[in-house]
């Protein structure tokens, strides 16, 4: 009956309404090894794994109950090969003799290849979701149609602020329009693009990753889309610059020297003359002129013998540091300036730390130096600073901490902040905020040189009216 569907690639069964195999066309026979003369003695159930046998069963009486098409997923077992996955499709079917007696024909189509697809996307799917590097997919036109996690932690924008944008909706504008259009032409042409690209996180901070963007091509070879996965570069970044910075420092370090003998020898002989004439004049107008380059003098003087402490060898004894109480010497020396006189300090110091191995003097200039900074912040002259509605709190906060190998120190402000485009050259010789005559800008310089030379760290946060944290960190010695 079924020798006209043996040219067909499906398999054809006709089973009667106990289930028992009537006839089986020739893929069927090879597929499943039934003979002739087994027609009408076995069970198809038999023929599918144990586990499908009882839905067959009543998918079997669903056809034959209303006649109308059933369709069900199973797996055909096989002589001495693993089941084939396969998709039944159950047709009620009269005979031509009119008889009452009815069967159903049964169609069973491969679906292995479907089956090991879907595996595959299930087993990608996955992988793209719960993998820690951002990943992104996006149609022909560039619109973002699929984002993991990893991705929205890391852009800050939430999928469904994604789905449908362009990928520029996070750019830096820091790339040159060339730069996109060499990328379009190499993923367009059906090849991998890899490169470094700087973003933008909704906040609006600098997200710095390496890029590869792969097509994703179809079976006739025509791309369907683009697959970008990214690997984060922050910290890499950060590292760089916190290199490039020392390096930096070490070469200012070397030329200060020179510098500062350079200077200093005909500063002393100026000063020296100053003197002279002060002994030998009576003019009130001279005296009163000398006095000022006497004191612009010192001031030099100072400049002088910071750049001279920054770039020599320390002869300060090394011993022993207990860092709570340099802290709390440190607080007291600022507390007694008329800057400080409405400063709240708040401190919480981590009980009983370990001891460093440091010099005591300079570790405490440096605790000077940023509270004497975070002091200067909370001066706020703007005009709406001297409104009594307008007007906070001064607070400093000042703590420590145990943070893996290293002790952990935070001062921190709620002044006026620091402008984003200066937090990469507030540690440069002379760089300052401050007012002429107010600072040498050298106080950071000389702090970032003395915690280097403890082979610490120290780092910045802060935001324009939010205030100011500086953070170091001092390594723990066994």
């Amino acid at each position: 009956m079924l020798e006209i569907c043996d040219v067909l690639p499906d398999m054809y069964f006709i089973v009667n309404a106990n289930g028992l195999l009537i006839d089986v066309n020739q893929k069927g026979k090879t597929i499943t090894g039934s003979r002739p003369d087994g027609l009408g003695m076995i069970a198809f159930s038999k023929f599918l794994a144990p586990s499908f046998r009882i839905q067959f069963e009543t998918s079997l009486k669903e056809c034959l109950a209303t006649q109308a098409n059933v369709s069900m997923e199973a797996e055909l077992q096989r002589t001495n090969q693993s089941p084939l996955s396969v998709e039944l499709f159950l047709s009620y079917y009269r005979h031509e003799n009119g008889t009452p007696s009815c069967s159903c024909v049964i169609t069973a189509r491969d679906i292995s290849d479907r089956k090991r697809q879907e595996l595959d996307l299930l087993r990608f799917t996955n992988l793209a979701h719960n993998t820690v590097n951002p990943i992104e997919i996006t149609d022909t036109e560039g619109k973002i149609i699929y984002v993991n996690p990893a991705f929205e932690r890391a852009s800050g924008y939430a999928k469904d602020e994604l789905i449908g944008n362009n990928p520029n909706i996070f750019s830096s504008r820091k790339h040159p329009g060339s730069f996109w259009q060499k990328m379009w032409q190499t993923i367009s042409s059906g090849k991998v693009w890899v490169g470094e690209v700087e973003n933008r996180r909704r906040n609006g901070e600098p997200f710095y990753t390496q890029l590869l963007i792969s097509p994703i091509v179809n079976a006739d070879n025509k791309v369907e889309g683009y697959f970008g996965i990214h690997r984060d570069l922050s910290d890499q970044k950060y590292l760089e610059q916190q290199l490039i910075h020392a390096q930096k420092m070490e070469s200012i370090g070397m030329l200060a020297a020179g510098l500062a003998h350079e200077v200093g020898n005909p500063l002393a002989s100026i000063s020296s003359l100053v003197q002279i004439i002060q002994r030998t004049s009576d003019d009130e107008f001279t005296q009163e002129k000398l006095e000022l380059i006497k004191s612009q003098i010192t001031r030099i003087s100072r400049i002088i013998r910071d750049l001279v402490d920054f770039s020599r060898r320390s002869t300060y004894e090394v011993q022993l540091t207990d860092i709570n109480k340099t802290l709390r010497d440190a607080i007291e020396i600022i507390r007694v300036s008329k800057k400080a006189k409405d400063v709240i300090f708040n401190i919480e110091l981590y009980e009983q730390p370990p001891m460093l191995t440091l010099v005591p003097d300079q570790i405490e200039q440096v605790f000077i130096n940023l509270l004497l900074n975070a002091t200067d912040a909370l001066q706020d002259n703007s005009p709406n600073a001297m409104l009594p509605e307008l007007q906070k709190d001064k607070i400093i906060n000042v703590s420590s901490a145990l943070m893996d190998d290293a002790l952990q120190i935070m001062i921190e402000d709620n002044g006026k902040g620091i402008r984003q485009e200066d937090m990469s050259k507030i540690f440069e010789p002379f760089y300052t905020t401050k007012r002429v005559g107010e600072g040498t800008g050298l106080g950071l310089w000389v702090s970032y040189g003395i915690i280097k030379s403890f082979r610490g760290e120290i780092r910045v946060k802060s935001k324009e009216s939010s205030g100011t944290t500086f953070i170091i960190r001092l390594p723990i010695q066994s």
